[in-house]
C-alpha cells in the first residue's frame, strides 16, 4: 500500500531512501556517532540503527543547539539521513542542522495523521512540493 502526504517544505530538495520511523525525539550530539551515523543511545527505539541514506522520520530533536552542528557532521561524513521529516514540531536544531547540511526537511501537516509506518518501508521527499510518498515493501 502507498501513502501520499502533504508537509511543510522546511529545507528544499529531493530525496529517497528506507524509512527510519521513531515517536521518540532525538538528541543528535549526544545520542548519534557521527562518524557513522549509529544510534548509540540504549534507551531509544532504533539504538543499532544508521542514519545512512534513510529517510528520518521523529517528532523532533531535544539537546543543545550544537544539535545542528552535529547534524552536519553526518553530512560531511558521509553518513546522514537523505532526508528528514518532523512529525510533531520543527525545532530550531533539526532546522538550522539541515538547512546548513543540505539535507532535505519537511514538517508533517498539523491535520495530518500519519499512517502506521513500518520501518524498512521505501519512502521519497518531494520538498519542492511538499510530499512525502511512502510505498510499503
Amino acid at each position: 500500500m502507498d501513502y501520499s502526504l502533504n508537509c511543510k517544505v522546511i529545507v528544499g530538495g529531493r530525496a529517497k531512501g528506507r524509512i527510519l520511523s521513531t515517536k521518540q525525539p532525538i538528541n543528535f550530539l549526544s545520542s548519534v556517532d557521527h562518524l557513522t551515523g549509529l544510534i548509540t543511545d540504549k534507551n531509544h527505539e532504533l539504538c543499532g540503527e544508521f542514519l545512512k541514506d534513510n529517510l528520518l522520520i521523529f517528532p523532533y530533536a531535544v539537546g543543545s543547539s550544537v544539535g545542528a552542528y552535529s547534524i552536519f557532521a553526518l553530512k560531511c561524513n558521509g553518513v546522514s539521513p537523505s532526508g528528514i521529516i518532523c512529525t510533531l514540531k520543527t525545532d530550531i536544531t533539526t532546522a538550522s542542522g539541515c538547512a546548513i547540511a543540505n539535507i532535505p526537511l519537511l514538517e508533517l501537516s498539523k491535520d495530518q495523521e500519519i499512517p502506521e509506518i513500518e520501518n524498512f518501508s521505501e519512502g521519497t521527499v518531494d520538498g519542492i512540493s511538499g510530499i512525502l510518498q511512502i510505498k510499503k515493501v
